[in-house]
């Protein structure tokens, strides 16, 4: 992706009066109330939707929520959610408790310029995943224009995503150009040095990525499970840790492409079973007892990847870099966010499970810029077109 944006934005179309039909990323966690525990993604469409509200269009929202499996389930209706927009927004938000047919027709209709609609989940229907033409043709008779800001599902070649850009002049909205400008300057135009933090569980789930970086970063930092993978790779003693004995020669192959660019951990917390309950220790990486498993990086290790923060330019963080999910393995990703937070880097971070952590340890907020799109920003950092962004008109 150049760093010269060039995709049509809504700021290239005319929006008066016209039926705006947006795609946002409302996918947010929630709790067993219903109760929406992080509205992030909410509030990271708020520009696009005002911008539309203050040029008199008609705005017609749409978003999927979990995986309904493609029928209506009460569970992950998009009702709470309008409700919390209108709140955000400081004006009612008007929900449409169906997609398609007379009930989702008769609502825009009844809608006027300067007003904002909710459809309800599209994952209640089946054509959505499907990318069916004819679901794709029934939601685009809604809108007169087509607005995708939900990066967070560009990944995917769904119906409102990919198909009804067949039927509608489809632009991106801010969110989207917000996330392609910041991710396609970092990897073709970033101020260096550049420096990758790579986490995670596997080296087979990263191998794109890793490869697609190595060649452009500076300096590649490795932690999470798939440092084991590579410490062992490089002839250490990694005791029960998880280890994809498949990835070594693979590992081996990048380390020595790597050379100096490659940092492992130094040292390591150990504990006999990832449980919250384990009694938890540190060693170096060469003293790593056969009955034990390595859940996190160590304070060394933190403080090595810190100084390599202090001197970069720009630094990617994608995927955690211990077991965070217990709070006694979660100090690596912890140590590491604050040091990335303290260093004068421009810090790109992206991953669901990685920006959760970050968002539970309360330092999500002091980074540059946090990704919305998990997988869409995993694909992005692989070098990969994404669905959503191909359709989009050209400037």
């Amino acid at each position: 992706m150049a760093t010269d944006y060039d995709k049509k934005t809504v700021s290239d179309v005319p929006v008066g009066d016209k039926r705006v039909f947006v795609r946002v990323d409302f996918n947010v966690p929630m709790n067993a109330d219903g109760q929406i525990t992080d509205d992030r993604r909410v509030r990271e469409a708020l520009p696009t939707i005002r911008y539309l509200i203050d040029h008199s269009a008609i705005v017609i929202l749409a978003s999927h929520l979990g995986r309904p499996g493609g029928k209506p389930n009460p569970k992950y209706s998009l009702l709470p959610i309008a409700e919390h927009l209108s709140q955000l927004l400081g004006q009612p938000v008007t929900f449409i408790p169906e997609d398609v047919g007379p009930v989702a027709q008769d609502a825009v209709q009844n809608l006027r310029p300067g007003q904002v609609a909710l459809l309800q989940n599209l994952r209640f229907y089946p054509g959505e995943e499907a990318n069916s033409p004819e679901f794709a043709k029934e939601l685009a008779s809604l809108g007169d224009v087509y607005v995708d800001d939900a990066f967070g599902a560009a990944h995917r070649a769904h119906a409102s995503t990919v198909g009804i850009a067949q039927y509608l002049p489809a632009v991106s909205g801010m969110l989207m150009e917000k996330e392609l400008r910041i991710l396609g300057t970092a990897l073709e135009n970033p101020r260096r040095p550049l420096v990758a933090v790579v986490g995670g569980a596997k080296v087979s789930s990263k191998i794109d990525v890793v490869n697609h970086l190595l060649p452009r970063v500076d300096r590649l930092l490795v932690g999470g499970g798939m440092a084991n993978t590579f410490l062992k790779a490089s002839g250490r003693e990694v005791g029960k840790s998880l280890v994809e004995n498949d990835q070594l020669p693979l590992a081996q192959s990048i380390m020595a492409a790597a050379g100096e660019k490659l940092l492992l951990p130094v040292d390591v917390v150990l504990a006999s079973e990832a449980s919250p309950k384990a009694l938890a220790s540190i060693a170096a990486v060469d003293q790593v007892p056969s009955d034990q498993m390595i859940l996190d990086i160590g304070p060394r290790t933190v403080d090595e990847f810190g100084r390599v923060f202090q001197t970069a330019g720009t630094v990617i963080w994608n995927g955690p870099v211990g077991l965070n999910e217990i709070p006694i393995f979660a100090e690596g990703t912890l140590g590491v966010g604050r040091a990335l937070a303290k260093s004068p880097a421009i810090s790109i971070v992206g991953g669901g499970d990685l920006v959760a952590a970050l968002q539970q340890l309360g330092i999500a907020e002091q980074m540059t810029h946090v990704s919305t799109g998990g997988g869409a920003s995993l694909e992005f950092l692989e070098g990969k077109v994404l669905p959503g962004v191909a359709v989009l008109e050209s400037r």
